[in-house]
């Protein structure tokens, strides 16, 4: 078994080592003060509450998962000893590289690296690295410890054997991963977010219907499939000659824009930009909220517990 630190206490950090914990591992945390390792803290005492809550695990197994997080402001301390290291620091490229350095001043050529960046390509976050071969993307996808989906992305450079180990390591936390054997800007899962964003962005703009049936539109039909097939199996299913037809006639009438639409544009450049600042396509008042986060999270442990079942079944 992998020996897991993890370098940013944040809500992906504290969710990642959560999952890690959960699934048995003993996992050190490194937060830049002792700030942060409070708000993850507490972070983490909420989200196993939840858990606990709704029959994931039991208050014992609670506290036991509880134990297995280690929390330090050392980097040194938390690296010491690890054998995969997943990195979870802000979206600065400068940020990263230079934690890169300091990681390698500290570990030995055979620790795996991993980033759990949305955005970077491997082969760039490694450009300076002593070992690139053993930098590779883990993109765990928020909130990281009830999504299971992990987008495992392997640079020019990264060896066949930190790949596998990657593999492993997501598999071993009860996560699925699922392999990207070419550099690609927003890996898989957010070039098929974005492209669905970009054409709602689109349909709004051109005042085809309202936001909110819009959104209807997806949470209502395709999203109710999408848990079970995705949009290649949907195809299968559907009928490929009726897929293809219709894409023959659609595709060129679908939005290419390469910059956000008018809306999302003025509603940026007016301080608007959703949940966290209480007004973007929608207002969001407190009690909205803290009703739409609840009602997301309960459908995500309600899916979660699907999958735990199923895979106790194929056991």
């Amino acid at each position: 078994m992998e020996k897991i630190s993890i370098l940013g206490s944040g809500t992906m950090g504290h969710s990642i080592a959560l999952s890690a914990a959960w699934s048995g591992q003993q996992v050190k945390v490194y937060g830049i003060n002792e700030q942060d390792l409070e708000n993850a803290d507490r972070g983490l005492s909420n989200k196993i509450q939840v858990m606990v809550d709704n029959g994931l695990f039991d208050a014992a197994d609670g506290r036991r998962i509880k134990n297995s997080i280690h929390f330090s402001t050392s980097l040194e301390e938390v690296v010491e000893g690890a054998t995969f290291i997943i990195e979870v620091i802000p979206e600065v490229l400068d940020l990263k590289k230079d934690m890169y350095r300091k990681l390698e001043s500290l570990v030995g050529p055979e620790t795996v690296i991993a980033s759990n960046t949305s955005g970077f390509m491997p082969s760039l976050l490694a450009a300076d690295m002593e070992h690139p071969n053993r930098l590779v993307v883990t993109h765990f996808w928020n909130p990281g410890h009830l999504i299971p989906l992990v987008e495992v992305v392997k640079g020019e450079r990264t060896d066949n054997e930190t790949v596998e180990r990657a593999m492993a390591v997501v598999a071993s936390m009860n996560k699925k991963p699922i392999l990207l054997n070419k550099e690609l800007p927003g890996f898989i899962g957010n070039r098929l977010q974005y492209a669905l964003f970009r054409e709602a962005q689109a349909l709004l703009d051109a005042g085809a219907a309202t936001k909110e049936d819009i959104d209807a539109a997806v949470t209502y039909s395709i999203g109710r499939r999408l848990p079970v097939t995705g949009p290649l199996m949907t195809a299968d299913m559907g009928g490929l000659d009726v897929f293809s037809a219709i894409s023959n006639y659609l595709f060129s009438d679908l939005a290419d824009d390469p910059r956000s639409g008018k809306t999302l544009t003025k509603l940026v450049e007016e301080g608007d930009l959703g949940d966290k600042s209480g007004k973007g396509f929608y207002d969001w008042e407190p009690a909205v909220s803290e009703k739409i986060n609840a009602e997301r999270e309960q459908t995500l442990i309600h899916f979660l517990k699907n999958d735990l079942k199923t895979g106790q079944e194929a056991e």
